[in-house]
């Protein structure tokens, strides 16, 4: 019987914009869930304060569906910053915001058997988000957990340049990796997608956001490549 399994929207993205991603999961017989965000829940977060509102949804989803289907682990799929907040969730140092004395520790790496990150930006030179992507960098380095299946999935399909087309691309890039003439998709560059002892995989014409017009990663056919994780 396959896992269920739970969606972790990116930055400032509700999860109405997974659905379509949700319904393949499902009909693929992967019973699939997205984090029940709204645009605005992601406020309280915004100018690289703590992402702690948006873990605390997070747990409740995932201790939700555990207890609707009885099962004792899940699958977890984390869009662009919701890759980097799943792996603050399975892990058990204290999430110490810059704010507030009392850390939140949530050790949930005993419940996810798969962790899919899609565009994530695992590394992040830009000053908003350091603190947060620091924290995890230095605590959970790399496949941190060796009873978690990494699987990190990055897009090939703009290379950075500044030129007219390309100019978005080439400053997210710089801001990310430091490097504006690389490959990516769009918005978050390859060599910040992957992660050290993960199965690193590369899909080409896929686009960052699920909002984008084309083909995005969770379409149906970049969807293929990586859906054979899923336990």
């Amino acid at each position: 019987m396959p896992l269920p399994t739970v969606i972790v929207p990116g930055y400032l993205e509700s999860a109405i914009a997974y659905l379509t991603l949700e319904q393949s999961l499902t009909q693929l017989g992967f019973p699939t869930v997205t984090v029940p965000l709204r645009r605005r829940d992601w406020l309280p977060t915004v100018g690289g304060r703590p992402v702690t509102p948006i873990l605390q949804q997070l747990d409740l989803t995932v201790k939700q569906i555990l207890q609707e289907s009885q099962a004792t682990q899940i699958n977890l799929i984390g869009h662009s910053a919701g890759g980097w907040i799943s792996r603050i969730y399975l892990g058990e140092k204290p999430y110490t915001p810059r704010s507030k004395a009392n850390p939140s520790i949530w050790n949930a790496h005993p419940l996810v058997a798969t962790l899919i990150t899609l565009g994530t930006p695992h590394i992040s030179q830009e000053r908003w988000t350091r603190w947060n992507l620091d924290f995890v960098t230095n605590n959970y380095p790399g496949a941190f957990y060796k009873n978690v299946r990494y699987v990190c999935v990055a897009g090939k399909t703009i290379f950075g340049e500044r030129r007219p087309g390309s100019w978005l691309a080439y400053s997210s890039y710089q801001l990310t990796c430091g490097q504006g003439n690389t490959w990516g998709d769009g918005i978050t560059p390859i060599a910040s997608a992957h992660l050290e002892g993960a199965e690193n995989l590369i899909i080409e014409g896929v686009r960052h956001s699920p909002r984008t017009p084309g083909m995005w990663y969770g379409s149906p056919e970049p969807l293929k490549v990586w859906v054979k994780y899923l336990i």
